[in-house]
């Protein structure tokens, strides 16, 4: 029986990496796709119990990969790319600044299905691997009508990195997408010692391919806190001031709504509320009790 080199096999593992890695270092060999797309980002946010949040967001970009085979990226540094948006070693991977107006933003106006249209704006035709949202630093949160400073911890980013495989956007015409931006206040904010901490956690989805829950509890002054969950997922959700309350971004599935009140109503739980993105699951009117 013929033995095998093993100088060979080294020489062709190292044929293999060479070429996994040049799918992200490639330079100028990269035939680009002609055309444009539409895309549409939406912010939207999962409560926590605070009055207002104020997220200083300075831009929002794009990267978009208009290689012909996207898939061969999978493996790629998204986080290292992520990092520097003036790397030029990939000419396929192409950065888009959305023109969002940079302010401050106040994430808890958009609780209960309602959410703001951060930019509209034309890309290179492709697929859009990452969201980096750059951020500010002038942050605070409202909580019990107390203003606090609200600080990125030291050395961490400040930016958000929002990593997509290309496919996760709603496209609703032809080259005209969309996609929702869930920024989840109850995970983001950390209390340490009086003080509070951003570390933004940012989920998407879209409303064509996820389910929502919603309804409306009373009275107001049971100031309820919604918490939609199963083996699998959690979701928050604070009622209005006429108590209506919705949840997105759901899985289809069967999940049980907590409803945790406080001034003396009691709590309830409504279990076996089937899920699915074809009909929102109406949970209609619930009145708590003393």
């Amino acid at each position: 029986m013929k033995k095998t080199n093993p100088l060979l096999w080294m020489a062709a593992f190292a044929i293999v990496v060479v070429v996994s890695l040049s799918a992200c270092n490639k330079a100028a060999s990269i035939e680009n796709p002609v055309g444009s797309q539409s895309v549409s980002l939406y912010l939207t946010d999962a409560p926590g119990v605070f009055d207002n949040v104020l997220i200083d967001i300075k831009s929002v970009w794009l990267l978009v990969d208009t290689s012909k085979d996207t898939r061969k990226k999978d493996t790629c540094d998204w986080d290292r790319i992520g990092r520097s948006r003036n790397e030029k070693n990939d000419s396929s991977l192409v950065w888009q600044n959305l023109g969002v107006n940079p302010g401050v933003y106040d994430i808890l106006k958009l609780r209960n299905g309602v959410d703001t249209l951060l930019a509209t704006a034309t890309v290179p035709k492709g697929a859009i691997r990452l969201i980096k949202i750059e951020l500010g630093s002038t942050h605070t949160l409202i909580k019990d009508s107390v203003t606090y400073p609200l600080n990125i911890p030291l050395n961490e980013k400040n930016y958000v990195l929002v990593k997509l495989k290309g496919h996760e956007w709603d496209e609703f015409l032809p080259s005209r997408s969309r996609l929702w931006l869930d920024f989840d206040v109850s995970r983001s904010i950390i209390e340490k010692n009086g003080q509070f901490y951003l570390k933004p956690v940012i989920k998407f989805f879209t409303v064509k391919a996820t389910a929502s829950v919603s309804g409306k509890v009373t009275p107001k002054e049971a100031q309820s806190v919604i918490t939609v969950f199963n083996s699998k997922d959690t979701a928050y959700a604070l009622p209005n001031h006429e108590g209506h309350f919705k949840v997105r971004g759901l899985s289809d599935g069967t999940y049980s709504v907590f409803v945790n009140a406080s001034n003396g109503y009691k709590d309830t739980t409504i279990t076996n509320v089937a899920v699915s993105k074809t009909k929102e699951a109406q949970l209609g009117l619930i009145t708590l009790k003393k």
